[in-house]
């Protein structure tokens, strides 16, 4: 059973209003629901990302982006995405952490839960009690494939049929909800939550509210085929960062998935190309964070297996199916077992061949 956390500091989850200060500047993170996001507004990162940052756009596990090496001063970013439409609602900006099947309406699934996400963002936002959920609270919408209903969210609602599906509350499957009341359930449960979550930040935290965890059903890289036939394409970047002349490529509205990862509607070799072979991930590490003990991404670069590289204990960003590699003192933790450095690449070859 979950206890009550004690916490005597506030929930600093970055935004774009408000960011983090980070080794390499300010890092600003942008919400971005269900993932979706225009070819235009793409555009508008790619330039922030070139002018403001440095240089490129960082996928993050809540299909969210992050722009890093800003200045302290982030007016002008404020405002380009404001014009951009990327910022709709700045009383509720870091709590618009929406998932959604990221194929939906594309391939597969039991219903399209596009509009769901549309429908959630603007009753989520016309609730003035919902800007005091954590930055860290998450919905999510799973089209009934069970890939985001996976993904630690603390309200889910996951389709069963065309008609109901079911809500999920911190993973624990709970009653039979009618698509068409999926988003008032999870307005009322959020609500709900704000009544009882004391200084808890996730549903998880709270007595009684943690569920099985599910298997991770994350979108694989490569080409998929849509429902209408044609073809589509996931792209995997390594360590989930783009260059703003990457972003620039796909010139179309596209999907960031949970897995750090892009969906394209229309398949194109050219863009296939920017997948990485690779299926290591890492935190920033150093330089970029003063809290990290190694350069962590030179160092996950020697290695191609399911693995998390973390610069400390907070594990920032690790997939819930990666091997956890934390850096230590002259080598690393890798499942808690200590490693020097020299032998990393044969012990986590050793455990991506059982």
């Amino acid at each position: 059973m979950s206890t009550m956390p004690h916490r005597a500091r506030p929930d600093a989850c970055p935004g774009v209003f408000s960011t983090h200060d980070a080794a390499d500047g300010a890092l600003a993170r942008v919400r971005l629901p269900g993932g979706r996001i225009t070819a235009a507004q793409l555009a508008v990162l790619a330039s922030c990302a070139e002018e403001l940052g440095d240089g490129s756009v960082h996928l993050t596990s809540r299909g969210n982006v992050q722009l890093r090496g800003l200045a302290r001063d982030t007016g002008e970013l404020v405002g380009r995405l404001s014009d951009a439409g990327l910022l709709p609602a700045p009383t509720h900006e870091r709590v618009r952490n929406f998932l959604a099947s990221p194929l939906s309406g594309l391939a597969g699934g039991l219903v399209d839960v596009r509009p769901l996400v549309a429908a959630l963002d603007a009753a989520v936002c016309a609730e003035p009690a919902l800007a005091a959920l954590p930055g860290r609270f998450l919905f999510a919408l799973d089209d009934g494939r069970g890939d985001v209903a996976a993904e630690d969210a603390d309200l889910c609602w996951q389709a069963l049929d065309e008609r109901d599906g079911v809500l999920l509350r911190a993973g624990k499957p709970g009653e039979r909800v009618p698509r068409a009341e999926a988003v008032a359930t999870l307005v009322r449960e959020a609500l709900r939550f704000l009544e009882i979550r004391g200084s808890a930040w996730r549903m998880r935290e709270l007595p009684g509210f943690s569920g099985a965890r599910r298997p991770a059903r994350p979108v694989e890289a490569g080409p998929f085929v849509r429902d209408d036939g044609r073809r589509g394409l996931c792209v995997a970047p390594l360590f989930g960062q783009l260059t703003a002349e990457q972003l620039r490529l796909f010139g179309t509205d596209v999907v960031v998935t949970p897995w750090r990862s892009v969906v394209v509607p229309e398949y194109r070799p050219e863009l296939a190309a920017l997948s990485s072979a690779s299926r290591v991930s890492a935190c920033i590490g150093r330089p970029g964070c003063a809290k990290s003990r190694a350069d962590v991404r030179a160092d996950a670069r020697r290695v191609s297996v399911r693995a998390h590289f973390s610069g400390c204990e907070r594990r920032c960003g690790k997939p819930r199916d990666a091997v956890d590699v934390v850096a230590a003192e002259d080598g690393y933790l890798v499942e808690g077992a200590w490693v020097p450095a020299g032998a990393l690449v044969d012990v986590l070859g050793q455990k991506g061949n059982r």
